[in-house]
């Protein structure tokens, strides 16, 4: 099992996640972060800390489109290790749907990983 990042972070991307996560397996893109399923170990610690909630287990019904767009874009953006910046916008964006169809950067963000 491993955990997955959902449309839910595009424009939100609030960080918290990354600063908990004992394998560095988060990858960041110009508006999303991404979590390497192939590289998480399902500790689970990752999921409570998203205020975006964007982050579920590949078990849930609703990850399995997303599990192959995270092994796609870890392939593809660098690694991040440390909380970021948000947008400054970011709570507006939270809970919108469709986001992914409207606002998705395939652009890499800048890592520090």
């Amino acid at each position: 099992m491993t955990y997955v990042v959902t449309e839910q972070c595009i424009k939100c991307k609030y960080m918290d996640c990354v600063e908990v996560c004992p394998v560095d397996c988060f990858y960041v893109g110009e508006n999303m972060l991404v979590i390497s399923p192939d590289e998480c170990i399902d500790c689970g610690v990752c999921e409570p800390e998203c205020p975006a909630e964007a982050i579920i287990p590949d078990t849930d019904g609703r990850a399995e489109a997303w599990v192959e767009m995270n092994r796609e874009y870890a392939g593809k953006w660098p690694n991040i290790t440390r909380k970021g910046e948000a947008p400054a916008d970011a709570d507006q964006w939270k809970g919108v749907e469709g986001k992914f169809e409207k606002h998705f950067s395939p652009k890499p963000g800048t890592g520090n990983g």
